[in-house]
């Protein structure tokens, strides 16, 4: 070979080597082929979606997009996924859909039989196991409880854990003033107080480096804006886990939680000089290895 021959050779530029993730399954070879992941932190959504069993029958519900998105971007196949705020089964609907076995906690039992229910008539193509455990998400055994679970699909850990807490007061999930609900909470001292509990069974049992995500929003109280969200990011900072990324979604559709009067959302923004709730956050941390 002559040494012109060799010269080019050397110059050539040299393939760039795709590196496999380790929690997720995406072909990045092929990123091109994923246009509806988003990766940018403000998220129009649109209205909520109709895929599979959902419906927007439940006031604590949150779109099925929103753990949509985050079990494609953030989980594999065969993962295991936790909800510690089940609600009517969103996110386990959604792990079926994908092929993630999920379980979820839920704490009032009306709640728990009426999801299961439905999350039984979901359609499971790749036979992954779902289940919802009836309790309180920040009880210290609360790991016990979930034990038999994960040993079911040989596993100690979880891949993924969701967050959607009550938004403190504004909706009252339990009658009787149940004191282990957070939306029953006097004080947003013992709200984040309670809210710790449950972050810390979360991390507790999710494998190192992997991720966890948080859905909240903000509330008014005696003319003020409080900033929920900022306070739970801060609490699951202190639980020592890293931000990575605090996404805005919009809100559309919710008219069980916000009020079907815009018109008159908005001359009360007007008189009063305030603005209305428009979005929420879907904030992402991670474990540490």
């Amino acid at each position: 070979m002559s040494r012109t021959a060799n010269a080019k050779k050397l110059d050539a530029p040299k393939k760039r080597k795709v590196q496999r993730s380790t929690f997720h399954d995406l072909d990045l070879k092929e990123w091109r082929q994923y246009p509806d992941l988003i990766t940018d932190s403000l998220w129009t959504l649109g209205s909520r979606s109709r895929s599979s069993v959902h419906k927007g029958d439940y006031h604590g519900n949150f779109v099925p997009q929103i753990p949509e998105q985050m079990l494609r971007r953030f989980t594999k196949s065969g993962d295991v996924v936790l909800d510690l705020f089940s609600g009517m089964a969103t996110t386990l609907i959604e792990c079926r859909r994908l092929g993630r076995h999920g379980i979820g906690v839920e704490l009032q039992p009306a709640v728990c039989k009426q999801s299961q229910a439905r999350l039984d008539d979901a359609d499971n193509p790749e036979d992954v196991n779902t289940t919802i455990v009836c309790g309180d998400s920040a009880c210290r055994s609360l790991p016990e409880r979930i034990a038999p679970h994960l040993e079911a699909v040989g596993r100690e850990t979880v891949d993924h854990v969701f967050l959607h807490p009550p938004y403190w007061d504004i909706i009252e999930f339990t009658e009787g003033d149940d004191e282990r609900d957070l939306s029953s909470c006097e004080s947003l001292e013992g709200f984040l107080e309670m809210f710790e509990a449950v972050v810390q069974n979360g991390a507790d049992l999710l494998e190192p480096g992997r991720f966890m995500t948080l859905v909240i929003g903000d509330k008014y109280a005696a003319g003020e804006w409080v900033p929920l969200g900022f306070e739970c990011m801060e609490v699951m900072r202190s639980v020592g886990l890293t931000l990575r990324a605090i996404n805005i979604k919009d809100i559309q559709g919710n008219e069980k939680g916000k009020g079907k009067n815009n018109n008159l959302w908005r001359y009360r923004a007007l008189r009063n000089g305030l603005y209305v709730f428009k979005h929420e956050y879907v904030m992402l941390f991670r474990k540490n290895k």
